[in-house]
């Protein structure tokens, strides 16, 4: 499997972003799909996890980002979007997204030691 994250760039604090992560490969072994964020100097940090496979898209969002960041997948396009919203200063990082074979509990999904695959970063920068 193989990951592409894209959609960051350069925003002002209160602004919106969407960032999109197109899986391709064997996107059948594919179960939960996440995204993690790390700033300079800081350890990579959970953001938000959405279950793959099945009717419900159900999620899973780290405190620091819930009612601001929305995970949505399409299956059809075999990608994950996050839909970020009011961005703080403190939302700069380098998001990257990541997929998980296995069928965790959602709630773990925050481990990143549960994922498989990972793509390469985007860079979101929110100014002042």
């Amino acid at each position: 499997v193989q990951l592409q994250a894209s959609g960051g760039g350069l925003v002002q604090a209160g602004g919106s972003l969407r960032l999109s992560c197109v899986a391709s490969g064997r996107t059948q072994n594919i179960n939960n799909m996440g995204w993690f964020r790390q700033a300079p100097g800081k350890e990579r940090e959970f953001v938000a996890a959405i279950r793959w496979n099945g009717g419900a898209s159900n999620s899973y969002y780290a405190n620091s980002v819930r009612g601001r960041f929305t995970i949505s997948r399409d299956n059809t396009k075999n990608t994950v979007y996050v839909q970020m919203n009011n961005l703080k200063l403190e939302d700069t990082a380098v998001y990257f997204c990541g997929a998980v074979r296995g069928r965790p509990i959602l709630s773990t999904l925050w481990n990143g030691e549960l994922y498989d695959y990972w793509g390469q970063g985007t860079q979101v920068t929110v100014s002042s």
